[in-house]
């Protein structure tokens, strides 16, 4: 659907888990586009179930960290060659709050959000001689389908702790992604910016 909205684009669909998918997604992707790769926006996620540590299924965990945090480490690692080829790269990954306060009932989803978190840091410093930026973003809800996979609950818990007592827009989230892709953002690197209507204060 977005690939018809934008018009000149090349869609992919991979499970970003599997790295297999993703590297031949990219070779296809750079294959359609010249070469050539500005930007990567690592944003897939997904939630996992609303339970205790104790009780949390383990296959759930194993999924929960493969797409959200393995996902957006395969992306990135499969994105690098393509810009360091140009000298020039623009990377953003897709973290939470959650990944620095922790969530109750949600400790898969905070666990790789705060790895994703780590991993932008880490690899912002790798290429921070370079003209590739690395930086990640710390939502809070921003109401997209991935509240389809919570509780209710949770949702209620997740409004609860924002200050200003709503969600995020999604027009809100793609101003910061569009502005740290630019060169106005060109010192900030393996920086965690928050978008949280004030809970990350």
């Amino acid at each position: 659907m977005a690939a018809r909205q934008i018009g000149a684009a090349a869609a992919q669909v991979v499970d970003v888990a599997d790295v297999a998918q993703v590297d031949a997604a990219m070779s296809a992707s750079l294959a359609a586009l010249g070469g050539r790769l500005d930007i990567l926006v690592a944003g897939a996620g997904i939630a996992g179930p609303n339970a205790t540590v104790r009780d949390y299924p383990i296959q759930a965990w194993r999924r929960v960290i493969d797409v959200n945090l393995h996902g957006v480490f395969h992306c990135n690692r499969a994105a690098v060659p393509a810009m360091e080829r140009r000298g020039y790269g623009r990377i953003i990954n897709v973290a939470s709050v959650a990944g620095k306060e922790g969530n109750p009932n949600a400790a898969a989803y905070s666990a790789s959000k705060a790895g994703v978190i780590g991993l932008t840091k880490s690899l912002g410093k790798e290429l921070a001689r370079t003209d590739i930026r690395v930086n990640c973003v710390a939502l809070a809800a921003v109401r997209t389908a991935i509240f389809d996979q919570m509780s209710q609950e949770h949702v209620d818990f997740m409004l609860s702790k924002i200050p200003m007592g709503r969600f995020g827009a999604i027009d809100e989230v793609t101003a910061l992604v569009c502005w740290l892709t630019s060169d106005e953002a060109s010192f900030s690197t393996g920086v965690v910016f928050d978008i949280s209507g004030g809970r990350a204060t």
